[in-house]
């Protein structure tokens, strides 16, 4: 009779423990995510930031091309007020990338805009803080993706389950950067 209590306790201790680790790895897989997202953020603001003085170059030198400057403000507004969910916010994020880079093309039609010094670091600056967004949203897919296995895996879907944890939503490229990703690059000489 003691030797089926022991046992009893045993079983009982192993699955309180692991209760508890699987509740603290939601937890910390949680945490990781909200953190990936605030990096993500994080730059974001930063080329939130950039764009008015990128804006502000680009006016001196092509002043007549206001729509596509007023465009890239436009987007740069919707994307900065866009709270929503990690899906929500990547489609107004898209919409931006796809200004700035008409943007960039448009400054391929004014040699002195492509040769000042401030467009060239603004543009170098932005072209940073493009990588470190992607850097970011790989890693917060990367998050997102871990603690999504393990709601859908048994037996951990059980604990996600019993203490609410629920599937973070992926920050995905759109159909047009997806296609243009998977295009081998092209090299001429």
């Amino acid at each position: 009779m003691l030797i089926i209590s022991l046992v009893v306790l045993g079983v009982l201790f192993v699955g309180v423990i692991y209760l508890v680790a699987t509740y603290n790895g939601f937890v910390s897989l949680r945490n990781r995510v909200r953190e990936a997202w605030s990096d993500i953020q994080v730059q974001m603001k930063r080329r939130y930031d950039l764009i008015p003085n990128l804006i502000e170059t680009v006016k001196g030198y092509a002043s007549h091309e206001s729509g596509t400057l007023e465009k890239v403000i436009q987007a740069r507004n919707m994307a900065m007020a866009n709270n929503g969910t990690p899906a929500e916010q990547a489609k107004s994020e898209n919409i931006l990338s796809g200004t700035l880079k008409s943007l960039f093309a448009l400054s391929e039609n004014y040699p002195d805009l492509k040769a000042n010094q401030n467009f060239l670091r603004l543009q170098e600056e932005l072209t940073d803080t493009e990588n470190k967004i992607k850097a970011s949203r790989r890693y917060y897919n990367g998050n997102v993706l871990a603690l999504n296995n393990k709601v859908e895996m048994f037996p951990t879907n059980i604990i996600a389950a019993m203490f609410g944890f629920k599937k973070a939503v992926f920050f995905e490229l759109d159909e047009e950067e997806k296609a243009s990703a998977s295009k081998p690059v092209q090299v001429k000489f």
